[in-house]
């Protein structure tokens, strides 16, 4: 399974090109979300063929949610010690939620690909 970030279904829903791989994982059953990226990407589907899009959303594979404060406050303490700085709570809890359920994290923010290193989850790989 892939979770599938925020960052990529935005840039989906405006058609951009780097989401081409996005067609055939949601083709494939493969892709996964949590209540928090629903959450980050409703607001942004309001004006945009809600009804489908929303209905995609609701269709797709939801990971639980647990958020364990002590492994975030670990995985900010080790981004800082790794100059990795400025990631938000909210991307935090998704590379949480990847490890958590040993899924891949498909995201097109920079940082992700940065505390893979240290955090030990995996991305996937546009290129597949």
């Amino acid at each position: 399974m892939i979770l599938v970030d925020s960052s990529v279904w935005i840039d989906f829903f405006k058609g951009k090109e780097n989401t081409i791989p996005l067609f055939e994982l949601i083709e494939n059953n493969t892709i996964c979300i949590n209540d928090l990226i629903l959450a980050e990407l409703l607001p942004s589907v309001v004006h945009k063929r809600e009804k489908e899009l929303v209905e995609l959303l609701n269709s797709i594979t939801k990971l639980d949610l647990v958020v364990n404060w002590n492994q975030i406050t670990s995985m900010q303490i080790l981004n800082l010690k790794n100059g990795i700085n400025k990631v938000g709570i909210p991307d935090l809890i998704i590379a949480q939620n990847a490890i958590e359920h040993g899924v891949e994290l498909f995201s097109i923010d920079n940082h992700f690909f940065l505390m893979e290193k240290i955090h030990g989850y995996k991305m996937y790989n546009r290129k597949n």
